[in-house]
């Protein structure tokens, strides 16, 4: 199983930098932090990121690919988004 998170479905050099910057490193902190809390975390810190990264992320950790998820799936990782309280 891939640790390294360039090695994971969705993620490309930039999402990776964008992980580094936050302190996000490997798979196994990913998952501690989940897709949401990155998202958020990235997005904090003033990179331009689209809710595609956030799907990329969910996907990376489940091993599907971003547009696999189901609309319910999505809609569900924006909502937390909007009520997350980091």
């Amino acid at each position: 199983m891939a640790t390294n998170l360039i090695e994971l479905k969705n993620l490309g050099k930039t999402s990776v930098q964008w992980l580094n910057a936050v302190g996000i490193r490997t798979l196994e902190q990913l998952h501690d932090v989940g897709a949401v809390a990155a998202y958020c975390k990235v997005r904090d810190r003033g990179f331009k990121v689209s809710k595609v990264l956030l799907y990329a992320m969910e996907g990376a950790l489940i091993g599907a690919h971003w547009n696999e998820l189901d609309s319910d799936h999505k809609e569900r990782l924006l909502s937390e988004v909007k009520n997350f309280q980091g």
